[in-house]
């Protein structure tokens, strides 16, 4: 059975319009540098979320997160026996939150979300012995948005919209792994670092455009699986994300930051079989322990569980075909806004569905 493959064909953490950890959405992957010799993968997830609410004045708001598409691709060689080199895209971070409704009579009707962001990772892995290597590279990370304030709930602000201007950012990423090939166990912890940008931001107040400095969040993941029984696998990892660091402060200084996130820890543990020769599948359970329920109504979740169940068919020698489904239960929240904070509706009872494949080739 080959690393993970089975269980990270889901690309998309269904977590409606703000993610898992924050914006998170693909988990800033790197598993593709452990694949044996010359490999290529390129991968497609939908998550389809159901995150209805209702108001402090009775207003019930339809699904507010729409729903959307991951792509992802990969290449990886080997250089020598000792070295390799692997080039990673992937599309961490995103939001798509709007809230129906007339602004005048409902408390959020109006307002809206829209994030996107592209990443380019290289990485160079370096065996320093049979068991232990080390891998680390840049990553170029590119990120744009527009956020619009709207219903009774933002007083004076209502009608507020801000874009933010795509940006280019450009952080590291490092790691180390630990392996025993005889019993397919591995332990890799992978940090990912902070990436500065610089937003050029312009909104409709007479505020001339201004530069939006932030930061997208450093991560922190260990990942380990290992053979427990022939044709068995168990497999587990826990990331942390520093999502506080997060800051959208627009040039209007009547206007508070944008983005106020908690940190997010996040869990996976699963198992996976291999039936035949060709066929292998996996099942994985996920969970985000919810931190303060009262929440930004452009992220109106507070943690989540999901499960995963995927398959991976060896087609041939050297093309391997993904996929699988996830289910995800979302974590009650409150929206709210104001200082103090000031809760203005509910969200209970949300669900998501993600869906996702990936074609692999070794050559």
């Amino acid at each position: 059975m080959r690393n993970q493959a089975w269980a990270a064909a889901i690309l998309g953490l269904a977590t409606g319009g703000a993610q898992a950890g924050g914006l998170d959405r693909s988990g800033t992957p790197v598993e593709i540098i452990f694949e044996q010799g010359n490999y290529a993968e390129v991968s497609f997830g939908y998550t389809e979320p159901d995150l209805t609410g209702v108001d402090v004045l009775g207003n019930s708001y339809a699904n507010v997160g729409n729903s959307f598409g991951l792509a992802g691709a990969g290449l990886k060689m080997d250089f020598g026996e000792r070295l390799s080199f692997a080039l990673i895209y992937d599309q961490p971070y995103g939001a798509d939150v709007r809230y129906g409704g007339n602004r005048a009579t409902t408390m959020l009707g109006g307002t809206m979300a829209d994030a996107e962001s592209n990443a380019l990772t290289a990485l160079l892995r370096y065996d320093v012995t049979d068991r232990l290597s080390v891998y680390g590279g840049p990553r170029v990370l590119q990120a744009e948005g527009e956020i619009t304030l709207s219903g009774l709930a933002y007083g004076a602000s209502s009608g507020y919209n801000v874009d933010f201007a795509s940006d280019n950012g450009v952080g590291l990423v490092a790691g180390t792994a630990y392996e025993i090939p005889d019993i397919a166990f591995r332990a890799a912890l992978t940090y990912h670092s902070a990436v500065d940008l610089d937003f050029r931001t312009t909104d409709n107040t007479v505020f001339p455009a201004a530069t939006t400095s932030t930061e997208a969040p450093q991560s922190v993941k260990l990942a380990v699986q290992s053979g427990v029984a022939k044709d068995t696998l168990v497999f587990g990892s826990v990331r942390w994300s520093e999502w506080e660091a997060f800051t959208l402060n627009p040039p209007n200084p009547g206007v508070p930051n944008l983005a106020e996130l908690d940190n997010a820890t996040t869990w996976e543990l699963g198992v996976g079989r291999r039936f035949t020769d060709r066929l292998s599948g996996s099942l994985a359970v996920t969970y985000e322990d919810g931190s303060d329920p009262l929440v930004s109504p452009l992220s109106p979740t507070n943690g989540l569980t999901a499960v995963t169940l995927g398959g991976e068919y060896q087609v041939t020698e050297k093309v391997t075909l993904s996929g699988g489904i996830r289910y995800t239960w979302l974590g009650d929240a409150r929206p709210e806004t104001g200082t103090p904070d000031k809760p203005r509706g509910t969200f209970t009872d949300n669900t998501a569905l993600s869906a996702g494949m990936k074609l692999g080739v070794n050559f």
